[in-house]
């Protein structure tokens, strides 16, 4: 089993993997708020523009880090339907938590706001980097949400995975990038020896620091 020391060096060598795709001039797109990081080091790599997809996880009732399904930046959700029926998780839960979830996109879209922003990714190659993927959905519904601005392709780029998650994105993505697929899976965190918290001033310091590095030639 793979311990990374920092998502920073999960962002490095992955970038080592996804080389192949520099000479596509990809789009590097990290998942709030660790996805972030990790992409930053792969958008370094390639010498890539990063911006964010805010894609928010549903977590089940007393069980936050079980996800039931996951919002979309537009608003639109991918629900489990098989485990909310046998959690027999109310429909009024699931409306009060896709709600909460809305108001924390607008949120972050907000704060996120930067002068450089909104890069085209039509017939782009995007890479779609998080530093854990546990159970899929977040990622899932991320993609589907890519698929409406018809990107070339979408690349997942993630640490590490359970091996049937991987095998589920497969079908969705075009590519599916990952360090590490050990089992048991029970946390991404349990993969870092270091996985403090990434704060909202952290996720903007390194938007402002790729832009200034590689600018912003796809708007």
């Amino acid at each position: 089993m793979m311990i990374l020391d920092s998502r920073e060096e999960a962002g490095q060598k992955l970038a080592l993997l996804l080389e192949k795709y520099q000479k596509d001039s990809p789009v590097v797109l990290g998942i709030p708020r660790g996805g972030v990081v990790v992409a930053a080091e792969v958008a370094k790599k390639l010498g890539a523009p990063l911006d964010v997809l805010i894609v928010r996880k549903i977590g089940a009732p007393g069980h936050e880090e079980t996800a039931i399904g996951a919002v979309m930046p537009d608003g639109t959700t991918l629900l489990n339907e098989e485990l909310i029926a046998r959690w027999r998780i109310p429909e009024e839960y699931i409306s009060n938590a896709v709600a909460v979830q809305i108001r924390e996109i607008r949120r972050r879209k907000e704060l996120y706001q930067r002068q450089a922003q909104n890069l085209k990714l039509k017939d782009k190659t995007v890479i779609l980097a998080d530093d854990g993927i546990a159970t899929g959905y977040t990622i899932e519904a991320a993609i589907r949400g890519l698929r409406k601005y018809a990107p070339k392709a979408v690349i997942v780029a993630a640490a590490v995975a359970p091996a049937a998650v991987i095998s589920r994105l497969r079908q969705s993505a075009d590519e599916v990038v990952c360090l590490d697929t050990p089992e048991p899976f029970l946390a991404v965190g349990q993969f870092y020896r270091h996985f403090a918290q990434t704060g909202d001033e952290e996720v903007i310091k390194l938007l402002r620091e790729i832009e200034e590095a590689h600018g912003y030639e796809n708007m």
